[in-house]
Order: C-alpha cells, then sequence, then structure tokens
C-alpha cells in the first residue's frame, strides 16, 4: 500500500544542483530553484548561456542533486556518473510535485490528475481541461503540453492540474501520487530511448505509484490490466476500465451512442450502484471532432471516455463532462482539416509521429479513400502491423523522409496493390510541396490526402508542428485555399 501524498518541500537554500538539459523545461526549473536560492549549474552542449557544455567538465563531488529534463537517456554519462555516486536523480515532474504550492482558496496543493500513453495524452488533457473548466475549476493541461509541470506546481491559484507525462519525464519521477492517473495505450515508441517494450511499458507505470482514488485504464488493451494490478496504490484506490462497448460495474463505456458511467454514478454502498449508471454525454456532444466525412474515430471516443474517468474521479457532475467536451477543441496538427478543393480533403495529423498513432488517425477513414503521406525519421521501428492492419484504407501512398525504406517494404510486402510515390528527400525545402502535388496527382474526389506520417519529424523538420505548416503551407499553394 502506497504512503499518502508527501508534504511539500520549501528549503532548498544552498541545495547545490546541477540540471542537465536547459530548453523549455530546464531554463523553468533552473528559475524555480534560484528562486529558492539553491546554487545552480546548468550543462546543455548546445545552449551558448549554459555554465557547461561538456559532460566530462561537470564536478559531481561538489553536487547534491541532478535534475533532468526529458532528451537526457539514463545511459547519459553524467547520469551514470551521478547514479553511481548515490546522488538524487530527478526529472522535472518530481521537482515540480516536491515544489508544489498550497492552494489560494486553502486545502493543501492541487491535486494532479494524471495521463500518460503512447498516443492521445493531449487530446486527453485538453478534454480534461475543458470538463474541469465547465464545472467551474482551474484545471490547466500542463506538462508534456504546454507550460511546464513545475511552473503550474508552484502556482496557488489552481485548483488541480491535468498533467500529461512522457515516459521520458517518468522515469525520473520517484514520490509523485496523483489522485488519479490514466495510461491510455501503450506500443512501441521511444525503444531506442528506453531499450525495450517491458522498460518502456514499465516507465509509463510510474504514473499510477501512490494513486489516491483511481488507476484509469483501456479495458481492451492487454498490457495495461497487469499494470494496474501492480501499482502500489493508496488504500481505497480502484481500477477503472473504459471501453468502446457496454460498460461492466465500475467501468466507463459507450451505449447506443451515449457514453456511460458505472464507475463513480453513486457512492461504493449503494443499493442499485451495481444496477445502474449515469449519462455523461452522447456522440452528438464529440461530433465536432469527426472527420472530413462525418466519422468519429474511435481514438477519440476512448481519450473522452478517459478524460471524463479522471474528471468524475476529481468529482465533477455529469453535466460538466458533457459540457466540457462540447466546449473542447483540439490543438493545430491533429486530424485538422486544411481544406477541401475538387471534392479532396486535406488533413493534417502531423502529430501521429509513431505507427500506433498513425493506424488510429487511418482508422477513421473509409476503406479505399485515403491517400496517405507518409515518413520520416522511423527510429528503428517496424511498420509492418500498422500497413497490414490499415491498407484497406489506402487509395496511395507518397513517401517523405531520410528513412524511407521501412515503410517501403512494408507496404511492398502487405498492400503490393497500392501505389506508392517516393519522394526524393536531397531537397528538405520543397519536400512537402512536391508530395502534395503528388499526392493531389493520385487522389480522386470524395477521398482524403491524409499526413499521418508515423515517423519523427527532426530529419527534415524542426518539429512535428513545422512539418504540419508545410504541409498547410503546400496545400494552400497547390490548391488556391
Amino acid at each position: 500500500m502506497a504512503d499518502a501524498p508527501s508534504a511539500p518541500v520549501t528549503d532548498l537554500r544552498g541545495l547545490r544542483v546541477l540540471v542537465a538539459g536547459l530548453g523549455v523545461t530546464g531554463r523553468a526549473v533552473t528559475a524555480a530553484l534560484r528562486h529558492r536560492e539553491a546554487v545552480v549549474t546548468t550543462l546543455d552542449d548546445s545552449a551558448d548561456d549554459a555554465d557547461l557544455h561538456d559532460q566530462t567538465a561537470v564536478d559531481l563531488d561538489g553536487t547534491d542533486l541532478v535534475v533532468a529534463s526529458p532528451g537526457w537517456r539514463p545511459t547519459s554519462p553524467v547520469l551514470v556518473a551521478a547514479a553511481g555516486r548515490g546522488l538524487a536523480v530527478w526529472s522535472e515532474v518530481e521537482l515540480a510535485w516536491r515544489l508544489r504550492a498550497e492552494r489560494a482558496r486553502g486545502g493543501g496543493p492541487a491535486p494532479w490528475l494524471a495521463v500518460t500513453g503512447t498516443n492521445g495524452k493531449t487530446t486527453t488533457v485538453g478534454m480534461l481541461s475543458a470538463i474541469g473548466a465547465a464545472a467551474g475549476l482551474d484545471m490547466p493541461a500542463v506538462g508534456n503540453v504546454g507550460r511546464p509541470v513545475i511552473e503550474a506546481a508552484v502556482d496557488p491559484g489552481h485548483d488541480a492540474l491535468a498533467v500529461e507525462l512522457s515516459s521520458f519525464q517518468l522515469h525520473f519521477t520517484h514520490s509523485m501520487t496523483a489522485q488519479a492517473a490514466a495510461i491510455l495505450n501503450v506500443a512501441p515508441d521511444h525503444l531506442d530511448w528506453h531499450g525495450s517494450l517491458e522498460q518502456y511499458a514499465a516507465a509509463k507505470a510510474r504514473i499510477y505509484r501512490g494513486v489516491q482514488v483511481a488507476c484509469v485504464y483501456d479495458a481492451a488493451d492487454p498490457l495495461l490490466e497487469p499494470l494496474v494490478r501492480r501499482a502500489d496504490v493508496a488504500e481505497g484506490a480502484r481500477a477503472v476500465g473504459v471501453t468502446l462497448d457496454a460498460p461492466g460495474p465500475g467501468q466507463l463505456g459507450v451505449v447506443d451512442g451515449v457514453l456511460v458511467d458505472r464507475a463513480f454514478h453513486l457512492p461504493a454502498d449503494h443499493p442499485t450502484r451495481r444496477a445502474s449508471a449515469a449519462e455523461l454525454g452522447t456522440f452528438d456532444d464529440l461530433a465536432h471532432l469527426a472527420g472530413p466525412d462525418g466519422r468519429l474515430a474511435p481514438h477519440v471516443v476512448s481519450d473522452a471516455l478517459a478524460a471524463a474517468a479522471l474528471g468524475r474521479a476529481h468529482g465533477v457532475p455529469a453535466a460538466a463532462v458533457r459540457d466540457g467536451l462540447r466546449a473542447y477543441r483540439p490543438g493545430a496538427h491533429r486530424v485538422e482539416l486544411v481544406a477541401t478543393a475538387g471534392g479532396i480533403a486535406y488533413v493534417d495529423d502531423s502529430k501521429a509521429t509513431n505507427a500506433h498513432a498513425a493506424a488510429a488517425s487511418l482508422a477513421a477513414f473509409a476503406p479505399g479513400s485515403v491517400v496517405w503521406i507518409a515518413g520520416g525519421l522511423a527510429k528503428g521501428a517496424s511498420f509492418d502491423d500498422l500497413v497490414r492492419d490499415r491498407a484497406d484504407r489506402l487509395r496511395a501512398a507518397v513517401l517523405i523522409g531520410v528513412d524511407q525504406t521501412p515503410l517501403a517494404d512494408a507496404l511492398a510486402r502487405h498492400a503490393p496493390a497500392i501505389p506508392v510515390h517516393r519522394v526524393d528527400p536531397t531537397d528538405t525545402g520543397t519536400v512537402m510541396s512536391r508530395a502534395v502535388t503528388a499526392a493531389r496527382r493520385l487522389a480522386r474526389p470524395g477521398d482524403t490526402v491524409l499526413l499521418a506520417p508515423a515517423c519523427a519529424s527532426m530529419d527534415q523538420f524542426v518539429s512535428y508542428a513545422q512539418r504540419g505548416e508545410a504541409f498547410t503551407a503546400a496545400v494552400g499553394a497547390r490548391t488556391g485555399t
């Protein structure tokens, strides 16, 4: 049985802290530590204003604590050396948990409602934040999306936090005990960082440690229930599955297009609990999230159910779930309709940076209707399952990126009848305009040109956002929209 949430730490004066990584997260960590009079040394080989640029120059004899930014692998020499000396290595999330502020309205620090998973995290915390707002709560979406956790945790104005956490952030997180936490899914990703799927899943599972009210999980994912069962949680915390089918007792699910709660609808000792349910909303409340053909993707419904479960674990009323889902609007580059021209829809899902996300994206469209723009930095991933499972959706494929061979080989094996156009990667500046031109030529009226790359963007773009923006610009130039 896990302990109750640990008390915040307030006195860091004189603590000698090495901050490894000086990106957005590292700068927020540095500001928070220096505000509390810690003695901070920053390390980053690519930031001109870092104190140190070489890991071998670090004096660990003069260090009490290392705070590692998410991109720093456990195998980084300075982190290995720190661990070998018995020094504490924390994530930004761990530091944020220990520094969290008392709420201005009283009642202790703001509870955390935490979300991880290979895909769907940003959508889920966005929905959860909207549900909180509909209930009259200040519950921002923070973490791996938007504002760093450390900045939000020390702000006394929040009622609760909807915290998106990556496996990188969770790896060095030790004492966080969320009020409720969800793992949406686990599929092979970032294995070059973690070393194996088992280690990746173990990092995700840290989110359940010490959970106070509910561990939320997709009941259809066979990898997740064992993670819930093994979790060391607080007394009384329970497992809450979400399903696209009719929910069983203790679950949230769907009945005839209605989102239904059979977990939080009545007190545990109520005599009619097992024979009743609460309506949280309908598919009509999610209609604005449908694709250009009007189809509501299954993963959108799953994300909504996970957000609803976390909100209900915090005590929001059923009406707030409905109103929050109605109000939620997704961020850019997430199944975003860019234009429709000549009967062809152009959709930007540049955020689909791995095979699992691309499979979910393709599933939202009718069979034989997608000209798929895919490719980029494959990170050693396999695409056989993706292509085999979604080949029926494809009209054609257009491959971009410097690492096209894994996708091309999977298409040749599992979709040999699908036309494939490979875009020469040597001229990075025009890659997307050439891809859109090829896709437009292959598409027919009623089709969708879908950018769902299944790969990271850093081979030819700064980020998935820049890749999506390049797609939008190319579509506009080619269609006049």
